[in-house]
Order: structure tokens, then C-alpha cells, then sequence
């Protein structure tokens, strides 16, 4: 279930790369220098939490452990929402090439995981 280590080396990078996309975003528009190291670190950090807690038991492309328990479908929700908010974070601080870079991988690691997808929607 899309959980070959190849596979999960990409989204783990995506993970980051959309983690760090969110920090750039923060520091590029905190006015006060203060404000910019509080959004960099503490957008990352929140969405970070997001997706470490809310999981779906028994998911092999993650620990296996559910913090908190949701459905499949809330759980790609949620990993959707955080790969576009990245996506459009980036354009939005006219990165426009590593915008499409993120998104395009993105795209493409959901295509090549459609067995995860299934299971998701399943679960």
C-alpha cells in the first residue's frame, strides 16, 4: 500500500519541501522581524502537528500509531490541503518554478500511491 521505500522517501522530502515552503511564506510576509521568525517556525510546527496527530490506525506509509483517529478520506483531506496550501504559498511569494515543482510531485507521488488512495477511501 504505496509503501515501498522509494515512494516513501519522496513524500517524506515532500513533506518537508512543503514544510519548509510554509516557513518561507511566514518569514516573507511577517512585517516585524519578530512576527517572521513566529510565522517561519510556527507554521511549519503547526502543520507539522497537524499531520503527525490526526491519522488513520494501521496506515504502513506512516507508524502505524493514531494519536487521533479520523477516517481515510479526513486524513487525505488533510495531506491535500497542507501539499496545496504549500503549493499556492509558494506561488504566492512568486516562486513560481518550485511552486509548480512541489505540486507537480506531489501530483505525481498521489499517482503513484493510488493503492494508499484506495485504502484511504476505504478506511
Amino acid at each position: 500500500m504505496g509503501s515501498h521505500p522509494l515512494n516513501l522517501g519522496i513524500r517524506f522530502l515532500l513533506e518537508l519541501a512543503a514544510l519548509t515552503a510554509l516557513g518561507v511564506w511566514g518569514w516573507h510576509y511577517g512585517n516585524e522581524t519578530y512576527l517572521r521568525f513566529v510565522l517561519a517556525i510556527g507554521l511549519p510546527i503547526i502543520m507539522a502537528a497537524i499531520w503527525g496527530i490526526f491519522n488513520v490506525p494501521d496506515d504502513t506509509s506512516r507508524s502505524g500509531a493514531a494519536p487521533i483517529v479520523v477516517p481515510g478520506i479526513i486524513r487525505l483531506a488533510i495531506e491535500l490541503a497542507i501539499f496545496i496550501l504549500a503549493t499556492w504559498a509558494l506561488d504566492d511569494v512568486e516562486y513560481y518554478r518550485l511552486s509548480w515543482l512541489l505540486g507537480g510531485v506531489a501530483t505525481l507521488h498521489y499517482l503513484l500511491s493510488y493503492d494508499r488512495i484506495i485504502w484511504l477511501f476505504k478506511n
